[in-house]
């Protein structure tokens, strides 16, 4: 499809000679010599460049430009100017022309310029699809959670991304700790720059202080030019640091200097960098227990703790199970080209009774697993992994999840609770139902509610 330029000139005669030369080169043109209804034109068609004479009765082309940057910055604006006006054309290029052309200008030096800008367009254009196909992957309205807990998690994102507030994100492995992160970088007015991510366990605590801070050329060994972190990288976006609790001391105090300044030095360097950022972090350690243990920094921990969101695990949101699972089916069987009806009854129900110690990514993998090795287009219990329809698997992925030291009847009495209270939602609170699925008399149910303090409805 031919890129769309919009000519603005009242001199007749360039228009003719411009819509002539452009329409020979491929481009679909639009010559106006009112510079109002090019202003109108725009509202209305679907433009790639505008070139726009500098002076015009009515509207200059310094207000056609600062229209378009206003309402349509994705669309570079080319400024043509007689030769003795130069000095208009440079304030243009200040307040963001893509280019100037002087009267007369050379044909080739024309065309080359409408090249450039046509290409920039396309670059302009993509981004702003790829920026919007990220907010609408990451949005939080996507993320799949229609329980308690998670509605709690959502508001919170709600609550925190149109702030500049630092977030700690906790919880368990695999329980879509950068999922939330990127929600809360897509809903933020930063959405249009980087979301930058840092696993600070994946590298070792050198090479990691380089990813972040940079480094001069020559700083050590190996470092034959200068490199820009990922603190730079991030400027005016979102860094989102995974794994906080890795970090050595030695980072920390570093880390800690850039969420109190917002200022740091490459390694190897002395002038300071300023940096405007919003920083994000994630850990599935206990911080508050690192810090009592002396390995945590406790300003620090304070830094990052502003807003806190702890993503529940999986086993404590049972009722998103069957929407992850169709989720994830979906998504998978179009992947290997195969067409499922869903998981049956009794699958369904090993799924939902599984303690999922792997979280969310676990269950995502089982039912990729599945799409890959179920022999029809129905997820049977035999379709399912060992660790999923083995009881005696069941109990002990339970158990594993447990401390090694505990207190056996007050553990034993935590249990108990719990599938009480699961007995009851899966019946919907119908008593003798709960009752017959745990295999009590509805009497002895009655008596462990009151025991426990339940409410039974």
């Amino acid at each position: 499809m031919p890129s769309q330029i919009l000519i603005l000139d009242d001199e007749k005669n360039y228009l003719l000679i411009l819509e002539t030369m452009l329409g020979d080169a491929g481009y679909a043109v639009t010559a106006l010599d009112d510079p109002e209804t090019g202003l109108a034109f725009l509202d209305e068609s679907e433009v790639d460049v505008v070139i726009t004479d500098m002076k015009m009765p009515k509207v200059t082309g310094q207000q056609v430009l600062e229209h378009v940057k206003r309402n349509y910055p994705y669309i570079p604006v080319i400024i043509m100017t007689a030769f003795g006006s130069i000095e208009g054309a440079v304030e243009a290029m200040r307040i963001g022309a893509f280019d100037y052309i002087a009267k007369p200008f050379a044909n080739d030096e024309l065309l080359l310029t409408v090249e450039k800008a046509s290409r920039f367009a396309a670059a302009q254009r993509e981004n702003m699809l790829l920026r919007q196909s990220l907010e609408d992957k990451f949005s939080s309205e996507n993320i799949i959670g229609r329980g308690k807990a998670m509605q709690r998690v959502l508001e919170m994102i709600a609550k925190a991304a149109p702030t500049k507030s630092t977030v700690l994100i906790t919880g368990e492995s695999g329980t879509g700790k950068e999922l939330f992160a990127k929600a809360i970088h897509y809903a933020s007015p930063r959405k249009d720059a980087a979301f930058i991510s840092v696993n600070c366990m994946a590298l070792a605590s050198g090479v990691l202080e380089s990813e972040l801070f940079g480094h001069e050329k020559g700083s050590f060994t190996g470092a034959v030019a200068r490199k820009r972190g990922r603190f730079e990288m991030a400027h005016q976006g979102t860094i989102f640091l995974d794994e906080i609790g890795e970090l050595s001391p030695e980072l920390q105090v570093k880390l800690l200097r850039v969420l109190q300044e917002r200022k740091f030095e490459r390694v190897g360097g002395s002038d300071p960098i300023e940096v405007d950022i919003r920083i994000l972090a994630a850990t599935n350690r206990n911080l508050a227990e690192a810090v009592a243990a002396g390995t945590f920094r406790e300003d620090l921990y304070y830094r990052l703790n502003v807003v806190h969101i702890e993503t529940p695990p999986l086993r404590e949101r049972r009722e998103d199970i069957p929407i992850l699972a169709a989720h994830f089916l979906t998504r998978y069987s179009g992947e290997n080209n195969k067409v499922f009806k869903g998981f049956s009854p009794e699958a369904m129900e090993y799924l939902t009774a599984y303690e999922w110690p792997g979280n969310v990514r676990q269950l995502q993998n089982v039912v990729e697993r599945c799409v890959v090795l179920a022999a029809s287009d129905v997820v049977q219990v035999e379709d399912l992994p060992t660790e999923i329809r083995d009881e005696e698997s069941q109990y002990k992925s339970a158990v594993d999840l447990l401390p090694v030291t505990i207190n056996l009847n007050d553990t034993l009495e935590k249990i108990e609770v719990a599938l009480i209270r699961r007995a009851l939602a899966r019946s919907n609170f119908v008593q003798v139902k709960a009752a017959e699925m745990l295999e009590i008399s509805k009497s002895l149910l009655q008596y462990k509610l009151k025991k426990y303090k339940l409410t039974g409805h």
